[in-house]
């Protein structure tokens, strides 16, 4: 079930929302305030709709707060539809910006269309590989692979950056071991093997002799 956090002081519109989302089978979390809305916030939210004006703060402070901790969309909810405010709340990382008074309908709509660009921004693909970044998951055509952490982190580091080469020293740079220690030259390679091994000597992944690596498109095995 989609879990949305509404961060909204006015009553008769709050329960509004939540009356005709709850109908349309999304659990709706309420809470009035910034305060509040932090307290109940967790990364298992897949979307926050934020009111601007807050009786404890403002809805631009919490949406930076909400994105600099997980990848939950945000949709602004509010009054004030001057340009100047809509482009701020987006440039900072809103996901859209609905001005009140407004038809329930297109809420639902703006929702769905936001919650579709979510599920496709956290999933990457190379070939027959997939990465499922909200899932922590990784597929090699159907079969999910195990990877360590590691692991994880450095086909992250490769799916994120398909088709430029990764020199070996900002691998280092961005890796890390379980006990949050920078990973060194020789960790790298086995790690770097180790996961090949894994993704079934995937082709997908190619070593630039003496600079580092690239994950690009080609005939994966």
């Amino acid at each position: 079930m989609t879990k949305i956090l509404l961060v909204e002081d006015d009553e008769t519109i709050s329960f509004g929302i939540r009356s005709a989302l709850s109908k349309k089978g999304y659990d709706v979390v309420f809470c009035s305030g910034v305060k509040e809305g932090k307290g109940f916030f967790s990364s298992e939210f897949d979307l926050i709709l934020l009111d601007l004006n807050l009786p404890d703060g403002n809805g631009y402070d919490f949406c930076s707060w909400v994105k600099e901790r997980s990848e939950s969309p945000v949709i602004f909810l509010t009054v004030r539809d001057d340009v100047k405010d809509i482009t701020r709340g987006l440039d900072m990382g809103a996901d859209d910006y609905i001005t009140k008074p407004f038809h329930i309908a297109v809420l639902e709509s703006r929702i769905q269309a936001v919650l579709r660009r979510a599920a496709a921004s956290h999933v990457l693909a190379c070939g027959n590989i997939r990465m499922d970044k909200k899932k922590m998951q990784v597929w090699v055509g159907e079969e999910i692979i195990s990877l360590t952490g590691l692991e994880y982190r450095l086909l992250l580091l490769l799916m994120e950056n398909r088709g430029c080469i990764l020199p070996r020293n900002r691998l280092l740079e961005k890796l890390w071991d379980a006990d949050g220690n920078f990973v060194n030259d020789n960790t790298l390679t086995v790690a770097m093997k180790r996961l090949r091994e894994k993704l079934h000597h995937t082709t997908c992944i190619t070593t630039v002799r003496g600079i580092g690596y690239r994950m690009e498109e080609r005939a994966c095995v």
